[in-house]
């Protein structure tokens, strides 16, 4: 008889520990996704930055030898990241493709002029640093003239600093929120422990010999629930990126190692606090108080 309580006693000890283990997994991939939100977040704003384009429309005059220097120079140029060269030629084509149609056929000539498409870097993407940049390309001889939509740098600016700041209040809110949940979910699993902690206070264990074995389980349980939940969160990005490709240009191997070791960090940091806060709880209680 005394066999089978202590069977019946280990498995629902087991089944405390294994729910809790999923029960911090599931937030533990809450928080690395939000995580990779936040990271991506970054991302991708430098990426819409990165393609807003300067058009700088070339002099029909102008010689390819000074159209190739004059690309030379703005490839040099602190505030650029990259450049690229559409003559008339090519730009004729790119037009033609898109109409359906050839427009020289029905015009008789060739109305476009060449044209230095210039990508800045995301740090200058802003109107003042693109007005800087336009003044000093329109000294040059060879430039006809510079176009870029300064509405929509500014749009584009005013709108990734507010999604900023939702992301980041959210990403605050969810944190809170995650910590709690471990921390209740630990409490929980420490409360049906609560008789034994106390048995072994009362045979003469210290309390740091009591906390040292609980804490060290939760470290373990925060370990596993945290590589559980990496194996979900690499599944799940291996899906997305099948199904948007797209979504590739945001691939950075070196903040996303960080997203997962902090998921591992956090595990194992909120079990061993949360574990040490509420086993020092029941060491402080009353024997009468543990029926309550």
């Amino acid at each position: 008889m005394e066999e089978f309580e202590v069977s019946e006693a280990s498995k629902k000890t087991k089944t405390i520990y294994i729910s809790t283990i999923f029960s911090i997994a599931l937030v533990l991939l809450m928080l690395g996704m939000l995580g990779l939100i936040l990271v991506h977040a970054k991302n991708l704003s430098n990426y819409v930055k990165e393609n807003i384009v300067l058009n700088i429309i070339v002099d029909e005059g102008a010689k390819e030898t000074d159209i190739l220097a004059f690309q030379k120079e703005l490839n040099g140029n602190t505030a650029v990241k990259q450049t690229q060269y559409v003559n008339k030629e090519v730009a004729q084509h790119n037009l033609t493709k898109d109409l359906g149609e050839d427009f020289v056929n029905f015009l008789g000539y060739n109305p476009l002029l060449s044209t230095i498409d210039v990508y800045l870097k995301a740090d200058y993407a802003n109107n003042q640093s693109i007005d800087a940049l336009k003044k000093n390309i329109e000294k040059n001889p060879i430039v006809k003239e510079v176009i870029y939509q300064s509405s929509l740098i500014d749009m584009v600016n005013k709108n990734i600093s507010t999604i900023s700041f939702i992301v980041l209040g959210f990403a605050i809110i969810l944190l809170v929120i995650a910590v709690a949940l471990i921390n209740n979910t630990i409490r929980l699993a420490i409360f049906s422990q609560r008789f034994l902690i106390k048995s072994m206070q009362l045979v003469g264990a210290t309390k740091n010999f009591i906390r040292k074995p609980f804490i060290l389980v939760a470290a373990l349980h925060g370990l596993i629930a945290s590589f559980i939940a990496i194996i979900i969160l690499l599944g799940l990005l291996y899906y997305a990126q099948k199904e948007i490709p797209e979504i590739l240009i945001l691939r950075n191997y070196t903040e996303f190692g960080f997203v997962l070791i902090g998921m591992i960090a956090i595990g194992i940091f909120i079990t061993s606090i949360s574990t040490l806060f509420a086993v020092s709880r029941y060491l402080r209680l009353k024997i009468y108080d543990l029926y309550r």
